[in-house]
């Protein structure tokens, strides 16, 4: 499979008007990723909290970022999420993944979104190299 990147991913995307806009930061050592990032309003569910989806799309992204230094075209095949307690909407909140096995073919990579010692939110996905 052949992707291409035109800068229009709705989360990480410089040019797409509509999008998240967030930036991360790669630790090609440890093999993680990272990024802080406050959810607006507009990315609500029911009043105040973080619409399940968008955690789930903000989980898929930190992990394929994670990957990111091993490979530079990667698709999500598996994301397995686990809401743990609402997220709230206009705080910041810390996105981390980190892989934790390389095969031959793929990543095994856990992920999380937290803020200030609480678990809002937790992955595990295989990511392919494409």
């Amino acid at each position: 499979m052949q992707v291409e990147d035109d800068q229009f991913c709705f989360v990480c995307g410089t040019q797409n008007p509509q999008g998240m806009g967030v930036h991360f930061e790669v630790n090609p050592e440890e093999q993680r990723a990272h990024a802080r990032f406050t959810i607006p309003v507009h990315y609500q569910g029911w009043q105040g909290i973080v619409h399940g989806g968008i955690l789930a799309t903000l989980l898929d992204e930190v992990s394929v970022y994670a990957c990111r230094s091993m490979a530079p075209q990667l698709v999500t095949a598996e994301l397995n999420v686990r809401y743990r307690k609402p997220a709230p909407v206009g705080q910041p909140l810390d996105l981390v993944a980190e892989v934790v096995a390389t095969k031959k073919r793929y990543f095994l990579v856990k992920a999380s979104i937290g803020a200030d010692g609480v678990l809002y939110a937790e992955s595990e996905s295989k990511i392919f190299i494409c």
